[in-house]
């Protein structure tokens, strides 16, 4: 692809919630830009016309189910000499967004890009969840099903990271009891809602008491984090759990079930309890 000096794509981060959070820079690239790509045209218009900004640029649609064939065209813009602008209805391109097929093909094609940062839904609910900062992961949206989110969350039992997710308010409740089940109902969390917004609110404690709180409605944008596994199960501790996910079969609890129970308890995977504690094979 010819390139003429001076093109670069843009990733502008846009309010989550308070228009106020509009950095000075964002505005500028909007009435600039020469194409401005976002995920959904009709906000955007309503975005400007709050921030009391005039886009005279063309204004092209750029979701998940066009991103990776709109990219050509953007990037012919770019490397004429324009500057594309991406943006999303909320937060950060490329995070949960669409975004990052435009950047990876820009990436291939040697075309500059570049950020115009500002607010992020993962950083701010981080920040107020009143959990360890130094060291987290972004998981995005778990699974719907409820056998892959069971799995999903299975996998990061023993993640000794802070964890972030995003959620649908009408599945929030069925994700925290799922998540009582594979950490523990101990494990500290927070549910933070409506972020920047009139009705902000974070709920803090442990997973179970957040399932309690959730089985009434649930509305508004939903970032859910929880707290990493404070340890990991030694080798040497690994007869003794078998023990109790055995003792939890006697019982009359599935193995799969006891062995996620006892797994999320102790910090170690499921798999490595389950594949233990199955009969010896004739």
């Amino acid at each position: 692809m010819e390139r003429s000096e001076g093109g670069r794509l843009v990733l502008a981060a846009t309010p989550i919630g308070n228009v106020e959070d509009a950095s000075a820079r964002l505005r500028e690239l909007l009435a600039t830009a020469d194409v401005v790509a976002a995920e959904d045209t009709r906000r955007l218009r309503s975005l400007a016309a709050r921030l009391g900004v005039e886009v005279r640029g063309r204004v092209v649609s750029h979701h998940e189910h066009n991103e990776a064939s709109r990219a050509d065209d953007l990037l012919g813009v770019v490397a004429s000499g324009g500057t594309v602008v991406v943006v999303t209805d909320a937060g950060m391109p490329a995070v949960s967004d669409p975004g990052f097929r435009v950047v990876t093909a820009a990436v291939a094609a040697g075309l500059p890009v570049t950020a115009a940062p500002g607010p992020s839904a993962v950083l701010t609910a981080l920040a107020l969840s009143g959990l360890p900062t130094d060291r987290f992961c972004f998981e995005g949206f778990p699974p719907r099903k409820p056998g892959e989110r069971a799995r999903a969350l299975a996998d990061l039992a023993d993640e000794r990271r802070t964890m972030v997710f995003f959620e649908a308010p009408h599945r929030v409740g069925a994700l925290l009891a799922a998540m009582a089940q594979a950490f523990g109902g101990d494990r500290p969390a927070a549910v933070c809602r409506e972020l920047t917004k009139t009705y902000e609110e974070v709920r803090r404690g442990p997973l179970d008491e957040l399932v309690a709180w959730a089985q009434g409605e649930v509305r508004g944008e939903i970032v859910v984090v929880v707290a990493g596994a404070t340890r990991s199960a030694a080798a040497d501790d690994v007869p003794a759990l078998v023990a109790q996910v055995r003792a939890r079969v006697d019982a009359g609890e599935r193995l799969k079930d006891a062995a996620r129970t006892v797994a999320a308890h102790a910090g170690i995977p499921t798999r490595v309890l389950y594949e233990a504690a199955l009969p010896p094979r004739s």
